[in-house]
């Protein structure tokens, strides 16, 4: 499995990037890290930048619920999130759909510049 995951706190939000194939380890790795670094700074505002290659299945998306409350991701958190690989998009609009049927935060958007308005802005 090959994957990039780098995540540092800008000083009003966590930025994440990440890069290459996605699987259910691999996601519980990344949030792990995100949850660590919010709490850490107590900042729940968080960036992501991905450019995945090869996305999780559609039946992983329904488990990352678990992963959330694994972590406590909850709705402290504001998720903006932009993947940069088409490919990837409709995985990470499933996502967004399951996590807000179930009052998790989470958006995706098409640039970076609309994440962080939204994100550090009124959204």
């Amino acid at each position: 499995m090959n994957y990039e995951i780098d995540i540092t706190f800008e000083g009003d939000h966590v930025l994440v990037r990440t890069a290459g194939e996605k699987n259910y380890a691999v996601v519980e790795e990344i949030w792990s890290r995100i949850a660590r670094v919010c709490e850490k700074h107590q900042c729940f505002n968080v960036l992501g930048i991905a450019n995945t290659t090869q996305p999780i299945e559609a039946v992983e998306g329904y488990e990352l619920p678990g992963v959330f409350a694994a972590h406590n991701i909850d709705q402290r958190y504001r998720l903006a999130w932009v993947e940069r690989n088409p490919e990837g998009v409709d995985m990470i609009d499933l996502v967004v759909s399951i996590l807000k049927n179930r009052d998790l935060p989470g958006r995706r958007f098409e640039t970076v510049d609309e994440a962080k308005e939204w994100l550090l802005g009124s959204g």
